[in-house]
């Protein structure tokens, strides 16, 4: 039996509609329309590089001439309709998506121990219990707020002291939540305290 073909035209079509290309940007591109533009999307990476503008904005720029990067703000630190989590790489994704996260955060938590074991700086594992702790007493922190006395890298960006890795192993398990960021740094706050109950532990279906 032969496999059906199609055409290249069609195919352009199917996938510009899949994208939300195929039809003239329109609409305010803040507030609703911004999340379920995202919604429709699935998620949209974000990206540090920074030649015109980060690629995250400049994909929802697409879609809607009359967006800000701005607009992304108060869907991500205010409402917490979006959160900050790992695709492929970091990326927005629309809050009520959290539960399907979690068996990725159990799956991550035994895996990446294992390999940030050889590929980080030794001493992060003793790093996650105080760390989780005083963000729970103090409030959100960076990188930076943390791993003092810490020998910091000079390797470039995956050069992480151990405080920061230690960061990162709880926010890629769920245990934090990227709270906000500033200048492209994250802020982790416990995931509790950020998002809704119902989404951390959801009740079973009955």
């Amino acid at each position: 039996m032969a496999l059906p073909v199609l055409k290249n035209k069609a195919a352009r079509a199917i996938f510009l509609d899949r994208h939300l290309l195929s039809a003239a940007p329109s609409g305010s591109g803040k507030g609703e329309d911004l999340f379920d533009l995202i919604t429709q999307l699935g998620f949209v990476q974000v990206d540090s590089i920074n030649t015109v503008e980060r690629a995250h904005h400049m994909v929802l720029r697409a879609r809607r001439a009359a967006y800000r990067p701005t607009n992304l703000t108060p869907l991500l630190e205010k409402d917490h309709s979006l959160f900050e989590h790992w695709t492929h790489d970091a990326s927005i994704i629309p809050t009520a998506f959290f539960p399907h996260w979690k068996l990725r955060f159990e799956r991550d938590a035994e895996t990446l121990r294992r390999q940030w074991r050889s590929w980080r700086r030794e001493g992060f594992e003793e790093k996650v219990d105080t760390l989780l702790e005083r963000i729970e007493a103090e409030g959100p922190k960076s990188s930076a707020c943390v791993g003092e006395g810490e020998k910091h890298g000079s390797r470039g960006w995956w050069d992480w002291h151990p405080s920061k890795t230690a960061l990162e192993y709880l926010w890629r398990t769920g245990e934090l939540t990227v709270t906000r960021r500033e200048s492209f740094k994250k802020f982790y706050n416990v995931t509790a305290r950020v998002l809704d109950a119902g989404l951390i532990s959801p009740e079973p279906k009955r």
